[in-house]
């Protein structure tokens, strides 16, 4: 019997991408692995798709399969609104904050945004922007505001914008200014994964797989345009170079 070094993987004639060399065929436990994950990418291929998405692909999938992930979509969204009992950012006020905030925390995390006072604070102009698309996305997730120097007496400015996270009435995450999630550049993304460390929402929350989905199209088309704009240019640098013979 060959010794596994001497095997070789059979590898069809027809895949001109197939890797000729020679290999030790992948132990049983490493393919049933492989082949579980081809399941589940296929199974999950809808992940993050609306209802909108999903019609656009009645000519591509199995019409019983995609009205099965149409019925969850329609149950996912039918929880989410009875769950949607907020909206909006709440203003806090000191005398409250242990009602508003630590209390409320056990009926769900709670988001802070001590903020700046100073309009000059970019990164705390920048979190209240994703403060107030956050609460109107997840409704289901209480986001509130106050002024830095309201709730702590002395709060220094450069730590602003702080974020704290509330659960069962402590505090269970803190990040003092943006240097560590994108700074000002800081996106939902960030704010998403956010979301998802703290246990607020799940991974696979068709909200969070929405826009992750939409980044990385967006991050395909930004390198193929990019490459039609680096083929072009050499085109053109040929074609100036090809002027001066």
């Amino acid at each position: 019997m060959a010794a596994p070094m001497d095997q070789r993987i059979a590898v069809p004639i027809d895949d001109p991408n197939a890797d000729t060399e020679c290999h030790p065929p992948p132990t049983p436990m490493i393919q049933e692995a492989i082949l579980e994950a081809r399941r589940l990418a296929h199974e999950n291929r809808l992940e993050g798709k609306d209802l909108s998405d999903l019609d656009s692909l009645e000519d591509e999938e199995d019409e019983d399969f995609l009205e099965s992930y149409r019925q969850k979509r329609l149950q996912e969204l039918s929880a989410l609104s009875k769950k949607s009992i907020h909206g909006s950012v709440y203003p806090l006020s000191k005398p409250d904050y242990q009602r508003d905030v630590t209390e409320a925390s056990n009926n769900g995390p709670v988001f802070v945004h001590l903020a700046s006072s100073l309009s000059t604070n970019v990164e705390s102009r920048v979190l209240g922007q994703l403060w107030r698309q956050a609460a109107e996305e997840y409704g289901d997730i209480k986001f509130c505001e106050m002024p830095a120097n309201r709730a702590i007496e002395g709060y220094p400015e450069k730590n602003c914008p702080t974020i704290l996270v509330y659960k069962n009435g402590d505090i269970v995450k803190q990040i003092v200014t943006l240097m560590t999630v994108g700074g000002p550049r800081m996106s939902m993304l960030e704010l998403d994964n956010l979301l998802v460390e703290v246990g607020a929402v799940k991974e696979n929350d068709m909200r969070v797989l929405k826009r992750r989905r939409e980044a990385e199209d967006a991050e395909e088309e930004r390198i193929v345009n990019k490459g039609i704009r680096s083929s072009s240019d050499r085109r053109k640098q040929d074609d100036d170079d090809d002027d001066w013979d």
